[in-house]
C-alpha cells in the first residue's frame, strides 16, 4: 500500500469560497478516483500547515491512475493558485527497494506530460516532497 499525503498552507488573500471549493475537490478525488481505497481530507493539526489529505492506493499502477485522473488535475487547477506552501510525502509498506525511485518516475512523467501543471507548481512560494518537480529534475 502507498499512503500519499499532502500538506499545505493557503495564501493570506485566498478567498474563503474558493478555499471551500478546493477542499471539496480534494474530497472528491477520494470519492471518484477508482484506485483510492480510502482517504481523509481535513485540518492539519500539530504543525505549520493548515490543511492535509491522505489517499491510500494499493500499488504503482493505482498511483499512476490517481496522478492522471481528471479529478486530481481539477484540484491542481483550482487549488494550487490559492496555496502558499505545499509538501507531499509517501509512506509505503512495499518491499521493493526501488519503490521511491519508481514513485519519483511517475511524478517526473506527469510533469513532462503536463507543462501547464509544471507552471502551476512553479508559482508556489514553497513546494517540496515526493511530488515536487525539483525532486524529480534530471
Amino acid at each position: 500500500m502507498i499512503y500519499h499525503t499532502v500538506r499545505l498552507t493557503l495564501r493570506p488573500d485566498a478567498p474563503a469560497d474558493r478555499v471551500a471549493e478546493a477542499v471539496e475537490s480534494l474530497r472528491n478525488q477520494g470519492r471518484v478516483i477508482p484506485s483510492v481505497t480510502s482517504f481523509v481530507v481535513g485540518r492539519d493539526v500539530g504543525g505549520e500547515f493548515e490543511w492535509g489529505a491522505t489517499y491510500v492506493i494499493e500499488d504503482l499502477d493505482g498511483y499512476w491512475q490517481y496522478l492522471k485522473h481528471p479529478a486530481h488535475r481539477h484540484t491542481d487547477e483550482i487549488g494550487l493558485p490559492l496555496t502558499a506552501t505545499f509538501v507531499s510525502f509517501d509512506v509505503t509498506d512495499d518491499p521493493d527497494p526501488r519503490i521511491a525511485e519508481k514513485i519519483a518516475d511517475l511524478h517526473r512523467r506527469r510533469y513532462e506530460e503536463d507543462p501547464a501543471l509544471t507552471k502551476l507548481v512553479s508559482d508556489l512560494a514553497s513546494y517540496s516532497g515526493s511530488s515536487s518537480p525539483e525532486a524529480h529534475a534530471h
